[in-house]
């Protein structure tokens, strides 16, 4: 897991320009939820991730007392000085309570909350990328069809030509290297959707005057 965990993030950050701060984020949260269901402790619980090794831990504050009547939130004065020497009755002592199957669930569970984090982090950025290029012409090879819209890849990201915004007289194949004009970004139901037209009056005068430019 350790290894795998690390790879991952790595490669995250390197291919995907995610900041590896933001995912170990959302895996610390999601491991925080998790954790609630497999650790008895109920007072402050808290996910420590390694950013080296990877290694996870969770870890529970336990309130210091002369007798123990309640050793989920509870660990005796004795105890709690082998962890800290300062520590005093009435205070508090953080003491890890990784439980003996958290390796699996945390596994899983960062998968998860990496992916879901990757989807959010790519919306925020198709939208701060393209926001104010509205107006502009892109490059994109046909990637897909959804129904009668053309899905193009524009590198990093998609790009959605709908079928009011296509050419009549124009066919289209998967691969085919096209030129569009960026008609706005949208905020649709899947996230901001980047729509581009080839029919758009804009698009011949902006290609014409990149020709001219060139």
């Amino acid at each position: 897991m350790n290894a795998e965990f690390i790879a991952m993030l790595d490669y995250l950050e390197r291919e995907r320009g995610i900041k590896r701060e933001i995912l170990l984020e959302a895996v610390s949260n999601a491991l925080l939820s998790a954790s609630k269901k497999s650790v008895s402790a109920s007072r402050e619980l808290r996910i420590d991730i390694n950013p080296k090794t990877g290694e996870i831990r969770a870890l529970a504050k336990l309130l210091v007392v002369d007798d123990v009547t309640n050793p989920a939130d509870e660990i005796s004065v004795t105890k709690a000085r082998r962890i800290d020497p300062n520590a005093a009755v009435g205070g508090e002592v953080e003491v890890e309570v990784t439980p003996k199957n958290f390796g699996r669930i945390a596994a899983q569970t960062a998968k998860q909350a990496m992916m879901q984090r990757i989807r959010q982090v790519e919306k925020e950025m198709i939208y701060e990328e393209f926001k104010d290029r509205a107006g502009e012409i892109v490059s994109g090879t046909v990637r897909r069809f959804d129904r009668s819209d053309v899905i193009l890849d524009l590198g990093k990201f998609e790009a959605v030509m709908p079928q009011r915004e296509r050419v009549v007289v124009e066919d289209y194949n998967v691969g085919d290297r096209l030129r569009a004009y960026v008609v706005a970004v949208e905020n649709g139901i899947r996230g901001p959707e980047i729509i581009v037209s080839r029919s758009h009056p804009n698009f011949v005068r902006r290609l014409f005057e990149l020709e001219v430019s060139e």
